[in-house]
């Protein structure tokens, strides 16, 4: 594919790449401001998607499954609690205002949430290209050696586009995680392709799934297949004795606070350690206890029945899948005996997690300006920029994978609309020539 040639490059101030919540919500952070509200503004900003359209965990959102995060963490409110971006704005407009305060929640359906993200991007079709993949950042170097603008390779229409920027804000979402030696197939999947697979092996009349993992999204599909296939028996493997309650406490909350950004930012690497593991159970390898007592009631209640079809494999952890005729066979470890038996299922689901997208996959040759802690990471600065040396001046900010510079929320939705006004407040001081000291060295 040929790239256009450099006369025909266009040029912005700002590329976002990925469109996902933490992107749209730095679009509405531009709009608000009243500097991005199109290409017309004191920011030229365009943002890249890969997807045809808006989606967000498009395969989880599960008829009955709930936020885990409060409504009022939407794309602004937190920022800004006027914006007519923020959730209730959007129930307004849908005329549902006050069906959901009558409905006594702080914890919308995920369907819902999606469409009032759906809602939200749909105001934003003049400033993002869908089906468009960025696939390389490169350096426009001066002859001073200075890099001062940066070269976003764009896939789209069947050819290759360069846009020219001054900064880009990556922002390319979470990647699924699957056990060492797993891979996808016809009847194995990641959790997140649940809703897209499900379809497909409906009509096979399934009778047994299994399920892997110990985490939220594993108990909302061990839930959903339970319900979904009332003939089918569902077995949860999981190397715990069981479900663990995700702690939602008032005070423990505190740490997805943005006054805990500043404190975790600040702190050593021993403390932050240390805040990761006094804390993890506020968002990892956790349940919400509703959903605990829901799947021990269901277990329960067929245990008096006597027709047990969801079988908690706790202290097990799924050692091998091996491919039949008919679908496929896991072998499944007890922990504490090592003893191994197998297990013929239509299909099994890993529900392992994710890990955020590797900036370095997108920025190649750039790495060697910027730089890096001992463990390898890039050292980012408060304002979510990448710290460079001083030959590399263009902006490249992170949104997603900071955990280990800026806390535990960096990945969640929670922090997005404040993050989202700091990353505008840093590029626009740097549009107006100020200097940027904190993040290049």
């Amino acid at each position: 594919m040929a790239i256009r040639s450099t006369d025909e490059i266009a040029e912005t101030d700002l590329v976002g790449i990925g469109f996902g919540p933490a992107n749209l919500a730095l679009a509405v952070a531009l709009r608000e401001q009243g500097i991005g509200a199109n290409a017309e503004g004191p920011v030229r900003a365009r943002f890249f998607e890969r997807q045809p359209q808006f989606g967000w965990h498009r395969g989880m959102l599960i008829e009955g499954a709930t936020m885990q995060v409060s409504f009022l963490k939407d794309l602004a409110t937190v920022r800004n609690p006027t914006s007519e971006y923020g959730y209730l704005s959007y129930l307004k407009e849908k005329g549902r205002l006050l069906d959901f305060i009558n409905h006594k929640t702080f914890f919308p359906l995920r369907v819902e949430f999606h469409d009032y993200l759906d809602w939200a991007a749909a105001r934003f079709t003049d400033v993002v290209d869908y089906r468009s993949e960025v696939v390389e950042i490169r350096p426009v170097t001066d002859e001073q050696g200075v890099t001062s603008l940066l070269d976003v390779v764009v896939r789209q229409d069947g050819g290759l586009v360069t846009h020219r920027t001054r900064n880009v804000v990556v922002a390319t979402g979470l990647v699924p995680v699957l056990p060492p030696g797993a891979t996808n197939g016809e009847r194995t999947w990641h959790s997140s392709e649940t809703l897209t697979r499900v379809e497909e092996i409906a009509a096979r009349d399934p009778r047994r799934f299994v399920v892997v993992g110990a985490g939220q999204s594993a108990a909302e599909v061990v839930a959903y297949l339970h319900g979904r296939f009332p003939e089918a028996e569902v077995h949860a493997v999981l190397s715990r004795y069981g479900y663990s309650v995700a702690d939602d406490s008032a005070f423990a909350n505190r740490i997805f606070d943005p006054a805990a950004v500043d404190d975790y930012f600040e702190a050593s690497g021993e403390v932050k350690n240390q805040l990761l593991g006094y804390h993890a159970n506020t968002n990892y390898s956790v349940v919400d206890m509703d959903l605990i007592q829901d799947l021990y009631n269901r277990s329960y209640l067929e245990n008096v029945t006597g027709r047990q079809r969801l079988h908690i494999r706790n202290i097990s952890r799924l050692c091998d899948v091996e491919s039949t005729i008919d679908g496929v066979r896991a072998l499944i470890e007890y922990l504490p005996t090592g003893e191994v038996s197998a297990l013929d299922a239509d299909a099994v689901v890993y529900a392992t997690g994710y890990r955020p997208g590797h900036p370095a996959e997108l920025l190649g040759g750039l790495v060697t300006s910027c730089k890096t802690d001992e463990h390898g990471r890039l050292e980012v600065g408060r304002d979510y920029r990448v710290v460079t040396e001083e030959t590399l001046r263009a902006g490249i900010y992170l949104q997603g994978p900071t955990e280990h510079s800026h806390g535990i929320s960096s990945g969640l939705l929670s922090n997005i609309a404040v993050r989202a006004g700091e990353i505008v407040d840093t590029i626009t001081l740097g549009l107006s020539g100020a200097a940027v000291p904190e993040s290049v060295e």
